[in-house]
């Protein structure tokens, strides 16, 4: 904010009171509520827990609604209360491994342990607006399904853990091993980003980064630009416990619970002197139900990892990782943005006179060539 331009406070406070209004919308309109929001638009609410790095649908619903529904708006406000908030500890590494999962497909096996698990998604529809949906306004009577309910589909998450299908591939050798790494990520939301970054500091990124930037930058893999050639191992959708480990106990408690979307997927590699030819992995761990983004991540998370797997360097954007990193944060990306549009009198003003006087010295110049 440009405190020192005054002349403008009374039409930025009358900006406002007209942003209210906007917000509001038509008052014969009932207004949309917080709960109507989370339940109703969850994926919308998803998205800016993910990219806020703060898991509460019901804030996130908030900043969608005082945004009015500008999701990078809402994940800006979403930042900004992050940060008032006190840390009181330090949850353990969540068991993806155990998760109730509402949805689990895999692309590299048809028989899996626990079988595959459609869930509720877009893939299956035709994609063609439901009219009969915007008319139908009135909810159905409490106990009643509905004309369009499947009695037949399951209710609720699968009540039984499932395995990871890469496990599969790891009995046989088939696919690199990740050995375990117990050192202490940094921590992306209070500790600026420092380059060289671990993969951990990587995906904590790409978590939090933009949908949209890092699908762009996934596309790119798929069409050549990065050696990525990928197979959705497995992706899963579903609750996790998180525990926290209190001192006074001396063992950790479970404090609640939260919705997280895993993808893994399996990478061509030929190997190499030292290593043989076997599958590598790409991984995407995102808060909430966010699909795209996780198999995004994995897939700029496997373009990323050119020089551990000591491959040649395309001089692909996806694996460039200072250009990734620096560029994924919407936020940091939307303040650079629109700051433009904030007054720049007196660097334009000078831009001005330097326009002009390169313009004089050049007529100038004309004419006693002309001469």
């Amino acid at each position: 904010m440009y405190v020192a331009v005054k002349g403008g406070e009374r039409a930025i406070a009358n900006a406002h009171a007209w942003l209210n209004e906007e917000r509001r919308g038509d008052p014969a309109v009932p207004q949309m509520s917080v709960a109507q929001i989370r339940e109703q638009m969850a994926l919308a609410v998803n998205r800016v827990m993910a990219e806020g790095s703060l898991y509460d649908p019901d804030l996130a619903a908030l900043a969608i609604r005082q945004a009015r529904g500008d999701l990078i708006e809402a994940v800006f406000l979403i930042r900004a209360y992050r940060t008032t908030l006190p840390r009181l500890g330090t949850s353990v590494p969540v068991r993806t491994g155990a998760m109730a999962v509402d949805r689990r497909i895999s692309a590299t096996f048809k028989d899996l342990p626990g079988g595959q698990v459609l869930g509720p998604t877009f893939d299956y529809t035709h994609r063609l607006l439901d009219f009969a949906d915007a008319a139908a306004m009135d909810p159905a009577p409490a106990g009643d399904p509905g004309p369009d309910a499947d009695p037949g589909s399951p209710a609720g998450p699968h009540p039984d853990p499932m395995p990871h299908v890469t496990q599969i591939l790891d009995r046989d050798g088939l696919i690199e091993r990740v050995a375990p790494d117990d050192t202490p990520a940094p921590d992306l939301t209070r500790e600026p980003l420092e380059l060289p970054a671990s993969r951990a500091l990587r995906l904590q990124a790409l978590a939090r980064g933009d949908e949209g930037f890092l699908l762009s930058l996934a596309y790119s893999t798929q069409r050549g630009y990065g050696r990525t050639h990928a197979f959705v191992g497995e992706l899963r959708i579903g609750r996790v416990p998180v525990q926290m480990e209190i001192p006074e106990l001396g063992f950790a408690i479970q404090i609640g619970e939260i919705e997280l979307t895993e993808c893994e997927t399996v990478n061509q590699f030929k190997g190499s002197r030292l290593e043989p030819a076997q599958f590598t992995r790409g991984y995407g761990l995102v808060l909430g139900q966010s699909e795209r983004k996780a198999i995004a991540v994995s897939l700029v998370d496997r373009a990323l990892r050119w020089q551990e797997l000591a491959e040649d360097d395309t001089g692909a954007p996806a694996q460039d990782a200072e250009f990734v990193l620096s560029h994924c944060d919407n936020i940091q990306a939307t303040g650079f943005l629109e700051h433009i549009k904030l007054p720049h009198y007196v660097d334009f003003q000078a831009e001005l006179e330097l326009v002009r006087r390169l313009r004089t010295e050049a007529e100038t110049a004309l004419q006693e060539a002309a001469e």
